[in-house]
């Protein structure tokens, strides 16, 4: 055996060491955790109005964490003004302790049934990062079924009186014996862009999913005015998007304030499908990346009538047809811009919905079927995920009337009082709870670990 093959086998791996160390610090933690928060609750015993909290007795409690299982007691009081009964340390802290799920847990839990492909890989993940099989794909469901969701969230600012709406639909299965594909109208919002290194990010980006048979439209303005202060005698829109109907109808229903593209996208996949390996594709393709529509325009015809595919051919004259029908929907959005007297510096090409259709359709399509409330609370879910809008899951509902939540101030000191004690408990928490570190002194990962020591 060589020398490479002896320390593969035979000595600690840095995976070995790091998971040893995690277990550590989740037991390190369980019990801080424990201590603060009955300290908390002995606090609140001690200064409630003992006239109206009556207290029956002490009840145990299991909370699954990020960082594994908590158990612990609190206080079960007699309102006796609501005649009813409470643990007034979950008033304290606003969760609901009949909840077996802390309040971060739940955050990420929604957070990975988003990012991930299904809500199975989600459980899946979520138990890799605690260590054990936390909660099941089906919980997670019912969590983003339940979730409130708080997509109301006005921008703090406005930077100019353009905004930039990227338009497009997704066609989602529906369960049920002959319910046929629902398209979900879904539109992007921001007010242009900005540098963050060497990333390009959108200023104020916000996501629109129509609901309802109403007008989608009338509907996205009235989101506007709630989430940009939207003026329609001030502000101007830029709309990209394909040739759908129900895209295009926004030319009449903002008639001279806005400025609507074709999405380049759609538009030179159908002319890839028309006119690939035709003589004149080369200099179509220059005259659409410069958004030339005027000449543009003048190859297509051209090429109409040349292409030996009856089938092809329509399908051109249709396209003519419809840039026709929608002057400048091919030209540059900025030229119309300055033409308004906006000045375009730093702004870029549109195009971003086959994107953000991509980012959906990753998590909603691909042979599933999804029940109509389901998906609704999807969406919701993930868009606010997109839009930096934090998911909140139980929540009390009810708010404590005990003279410890009178003021933050008096909150604070209570909980400040509460992690001075545990303090003086870490020592004894943290002691030898790492067993390299009872190895020889003269070890190598004696040295390494001791270092630790210090922090």
């Amino acid at each position: 055996m060589n020398i490479q093959q002896h320390l593969t086998t035979n000595s600690l791996t840095w995976k070995e060491i790091e998971l040893d160390l995690f277990r550590a610090l989740q037991n390190a933690f369980t019990e801080l955790f424990t201590a603060l928060l009955e300290d908390i609750d002995r606090q609140l015993a001690e200064t409630r109005d003992k006239r109206r909290y009556h207290l029956k007795d002490k009840r145990r409690t299991t909370i699954q964490t990020l960082f594994g299982e908590v158990t612990f007691e609190r206080n079960y009081y007699l309102d006796r003004e609501q005649n009813r009964y409470t643990f007034l340390l979950d008033s304290f802290l606003a969760f609901d302790g009949s909840q077996s799920i802390s309040p971060c847990l739940e955050e990420t839990a929604m957070g990975l049934a988003v990012e991930c492909s299904s809500y199975r890989k989600a459980a899946h993940t979520l138990a890799q990062m605690v260590g054990y099989p936390v909660m099941s794909h089906e919980t997670i469901r019912q969590l983003v079924l339940e979730a409130e969701v708080p997509l109301h969230c006005p921008v703090d600012q406005r930077y100019g009186r353009v905004l930039f709406v990227e338009a497009d639909g997704l066609f989602v299965s529906l369960q049920g014996k002959g319910k046929r594909a629902k398209e979900d109208k879904i539109l992007t919002v921001h007010e242009g862009w900005k540098r963050n290194g060497s990333r390009i990010e959108f200023v104020n980006q916000r996501h629109y999913v129509h609901e309802g048979k109403g007008e989608v439209w009338e509907g996205f303005e009235e989101f506007l005015m709630n989430e940009y202060a939207y003026d329609p005698c001030r502000d101007l829109l830029v709309i990209n998007g394909d040739g759908a109907p129900w895209i295009t109808a926004c030319r009449e229903y903002f008639k001279g304030r806005v400025c609507f593209q074709l999405d380049r996208f759609h538009v030179a996949r159908e002319l890839r499908q028309c006119l690939s390996g035709h003589p004149r594709w080369q200099a179509i393709r220059q005259k659409l990346a410069k958004q030339d529509e005027e000449k543009l325009l003048v190859e297509l015809n051209s090429a109409l009538g040349t292409l030996g595919d009856e089938a092809k051919e329509q399908q051109l004259a249709a396209l003519i047809h419809r840039i026709e029908s929608m002057p400048g929907c091919i030209r540059d959005y900025r030229e119309w811009l300055k033409e308004q007297g906006v000045d375009t510096t730093g702004m870029y090409p549109m195009g971003r919905a086959e994107s953000v259709m991509s980012q959906l359709a990753y998590r909603v399509k691909y042979r599933r079927s999804w029940t109509d409330k389901g998906l609704r609370a999807f969406f919701k879910a993930m868009i606010a995920r997109m839009d930096g809008i934090r998911l909140f899951g139980h929540r009390l509902g009810e708010e404590s009337s005990h003279p410890a939540e009178e003021t933050a101030s008096t909150k604070q000191t209570i909980v400040n009082k509460a992690k001075q004690r545990i303090r003086r408990l870490l020592p004894e928490v943290t002691r030898n709870n790492v067993p390299y570190l009872q190895q020889s002194s003269g070890t190598p990962i004696y040295h390494a670990l001791s270092e630790f020591k210090g922090w």
